[in-house]
């Protein structure tokens, strides 16, 4: 047998005479993945003496050269936070870049978590990853409807096939909503998108000290140690860890091979939690109020050059909080919120300086790109009483008020485990500066221009520099690609690939003047939109304000609007409209938009939001099933997954085999800030439910006597008063068929009972429903099944 190359795998099997030299000669094709490994093959005989030697199937590696890769992305960080941006929050990691390596101080998302995530990992818009709005308001449009499409492979996917070592620790939230449990399907997880690792949470936020976490596919529980809480245990440290373990291990046992490691914590979305004496370093530090902060920052910006001398600072819109309208106490309250947002970020800065340190630590920091993004978007202002939240999810979805006693009283709890507060909404616009507007305002830059700094020191010399060309989020995997000379594929998996939207920015490393690659992109999200060409911008006036989630749809989104326009060239924060005097410029940047807009299944314009946030209006597995029957150990059960106990009667029923004196829980759903328990408690049958975190919201109905040894039956009837939403239920427990405890629960959750914790049988993952007991209250007993009946 003659000579020939041979490739090792499926079509070599099928047909030998397919791949031959001269398709060897190309190998490997880095436009077709994957790559499969090729053979060279000399005499092949019945007998090994009489054949030729052979060699091993060569395995595809990266470019000779390639960089190592860390990708950082914090979340609701708004362009003026930072001390690298003129703001108040110290973050010397985030400094220390910028000064070895490149400033992009007009660098802009998609205004939106989840949008600017699938759009960060795919360098397409979030249209053509069908994610134009976050997972849990997803509809069945092809722009929206949360599936991202084989045709829009993941930088993991890519650079895996080509060699590379690949990674994800942190924030996902780019699962579609109804595909989030453990049992899958699995496909759209970091695993399924190509990632080799995953080590995070799948949802729109985490507890950082009670975060439900993932590995790969695998549920894992890092805060408890030994059945107990490690009331230590915070998670951007536990990320930390991970990542540079992962990092350690990567190098260790392949030198040579190049590692991408996608870091993106939870910081600074809410609950915003950190430990206490990173906290303690700001207190009183806040107390001068917004509109002294956003006026410092944008001095401060103008002294540090990162934004031009004549540039204007935006004027505050009038519905938003002003300082002085606040009285003496919720000023105090106001400036620890505020004090807590900055101890996180500070703190989470920190812990991404020990990866870096650990990559330096090891020689590879000279050919480590690194890639730090501050902010998915702007800071959010979703508080819409303008004294901040106490719980996110407890008053901007289920309608819950904070008081001013409550506040003041818990004022040394913000910021710990018991508290999930988030800031007024008037210190997201401080940090937003010296923009107008905030997360979830696509139209304007306070929602969608971030800081970004690259560092590259085997590549980039100008360092200390600043970047002005325009540069969008889908300009990062064309980056990445270009610094590892591998090619944008043309098929992955078999699947034709959509084009990249976005443009490498390495043009930008020793050219401070080049001129933009990325001249047009248009934005979008709640029907919010703008339309960026050749340093001009057209946007539309917001008609929802940012803290507004229960609100009517406009009846015609797309006219419905305003529209502004500005010249970015000579107006840098975007505050001068002069629309009135360009019609013919504002007509032709819409004709723009609605050109873009059918390119890339920007349409239809929805702008609900709350309003589709129930789980009925997405896929469910659930859908028509009355009857559920659960077994211990069943957990993280995600609440759009999970039976639909909102708005309805229902009952449970639990057959268990005790000991005397046995307790723990039999099932649970939520947690502290809102869910239900029912359980053991002391050995007694006890259901509790929590409207929310206030001691007056926690309702305990429970039996007077324990139960004996031996087995139960135990049934919770759920009567639900009807009426509407959010409305009364009576609660009967009984025991063995007889009734054994009866009371009312005067209001219950309308919306949802958490982002984060979920349905579990056996035990509780996360927060407790009440302080009566701690997590993980693991079933003395034996739990044969508990059933679940829906009643409509």
């Amino acid at each position: 047998m003659e000579s020939k190359y041979k490739f090792i795998g499926l079509a070599f099997l099928i047909s030998m005479n397919v791949v031959n030299a001269q398709q060897s000669n190309s190998w490997p094709d880095r436009t077709v993945l994957p790559i499969e490994p090729y053979q060279k093959v000399g005499k092949i005989a019945p007998t090994i003496k009489d054949s030729d030697p052979i060699e091993w199937p060569k395995e595809i590696s990266a470019p000779n050269g390639a960089p190592n890769v860390l990708l950082i992305m914090i979340d609701d960080v708004g362009y003026g936070a930072t001390s690298t941006f003129g703001g108040p929050v110290p973050t010397p990691v985030f400094d220390n870049l910028a000064k070895n390596g490149l400033t992009y101080n007009r660098f802009h998302t998609t205004a939106v978590c989840s949008s600017s995530r699938a759009a960060l990992i795919t360098g397409r818009n979030h249209h053509t990853a069908a994610t134009g709005i976050i997972m849990e308001f997803s509809t069945p449009y092809p722009g929206y409807n949360s599936l991202v499409p084989r045709s829009v492979a993941s930088i993991g996917k890519i650079l895996t096939d080509n060699g590379y070592g690949t990674s994800w620790f942190g924030k996902n939230h780019n699962v579609p909503d109804w595909q989030t449990s453990p049992a899958g399907p699995f496909n759209l997880w970091p695993t399924g998108l190509g990632f080799e690792y995953f080590y995070g949470f799948l949802g729109a936020d985490a507890h950082q000290f009670r975060p439900a976490l993932m590995e790969n596919t695998k549920p894992v529980d890092p805060y408890i140690v030994d059945g107990k809480v490690d009331e230590n245990y915070i998670l951007d440290k536990d990320l930390a860890n991970k990542a540079i373990n992962w990092i350690q291990t990567q190098k260790s046992v392949s030198p040579n091979k190049p590692f991408f490691v996608y870091y993106t914590p939870g910081t600074a979305h809410a609950p915003h939690q950190a430990p206490k004496e990173w906290i303690e370093k700001f207190k009183g530090k806040f107390d001068y109020g917004f509109e002294k902060q956003r006026q410092m920052t944008f001095e401060k910006q103008k002294a540090m050059g990162i934004i031009p001398k004549d540039a204007k600072l935006a004027p505050t819109p009038s519905e938003y909080q002003k300082w002085d309208a606040l009285s003496p106490n919720m000023k105090k309250i106001v400036a620890r919120e505020m004090e807590v947002y900055a101890a996180q970020l500070a703190y989470s800065d920190y812990q991404i300086g020990r990866v870096i340190q650990s990559i330096k630590d090891m020689g590879e920091l000279d050919n480590t790109l690194i890639i730090y993004i501050m902010g998915d978007n702007g800071a959010s202002a979703e508080d819409p009483t303008g004294h901040g939240l106490t719980s996110e999810i407890g008053i901007m979805v289920n309608g819950e008020v904070d008081t001013e006693e409550f506040m003041l009283k818990n004022l040394d709890d913000f910021g710990g485990p018991w508290m999930a507060e988030h800031y007024s909404q008037s210190w997201a616009h401080a940090m937003n500066t010296p923009y107008q507007w905030d997360k979830k305002i696509a139209s304007h830059l306070g929602g969608s221009r971030t800081g970004m700094v690259i560092s590259w020191p085997a590549k980039i010399k100008q360092t200390g520099q600043i970047r002005s060309q325009f540069t969008h989020i889908t300009d990062i995997v064309p980056t990445i690609l270009e610094a590892a000379s591998l090619p944008v594929p043309k098929s992955v998996d078999g699947f034709v690939q959509e084009p990249m939207a976005g443009t490498s920015i390495e043009y930008t490393f020793d050219n401070a003047k080049a001129p933009e690659k990325h001249s047009t992109q248009y934005f979008e999200i709640i029907g919010n939109r703008a339309i960026y060409k050749d340093g001009w911008i057209a946007s539309t006036t917001p008609k929802i304000l940012p803290w507004e989630g229960n609100h009517p749809a406009s009846k015609d989104p797309v006219n419905d609007y305003k529209w502004e326009l500005y010249n970015l060239n000579a107006d840098f924060s975007q505050t001068n409209d002069i629309a009135a005097k360009n019609p013919q410029k504002l007509k032709e940047l819409q004709d723009v938009f609605n050109k873009e807009a059918s390119k890339y299944e920007v349409y239809p314009l929805d702008d609900r939001y709350i309003e589709r946030l129930n789980p009925e209006n997405r896929p469910n597995f659930n859908k028509g099933r009355n009857e559920f029957v659960f077994h211990e150990g069943t957990s993280r059960i995600t609440e759009g997954m999970a039976p639909n106990m909102k708005n309805t009667s229902y009952s449970i029923k639990a057959d268990i085999e005790v000991k005397s004196g046995d307790e723990g829980m039999i099932i649970t759903q939520g947690g502290y800030f809102g869910g239900t328990a029912f359980m053991l408690l002391k050995g007694k049958p006890t259901f509790t439910y929590a409207f929310s975190h206030y001691p007056d919201h926690k309702w305990t109905i429970q039996s007077p006597t324990p139960l004996t040894a031996g087995k139960h039956t135990l049934v919770m009837n759920f009567d639900y008063a009807g009426g509407g939403a959010g409305k009364a239920a009576k609660v009967t427990i009984l025991v063995d068929g007889k009734e054994a405890a009866k009371g009312d629960i005067p209001q219950t959750v309308p919306k949802r009972f958490s982002s984060d914790e979920t349905l579990d049988v056996g035990e509780d993952f996360g927060t407790p429903v009440i302080r009566d007991y701690e997590v993980p209250f693991k079933f003395q007993g034996k739990i044969d099944k508990v059933t679940v009946n829906l009643k409509s």
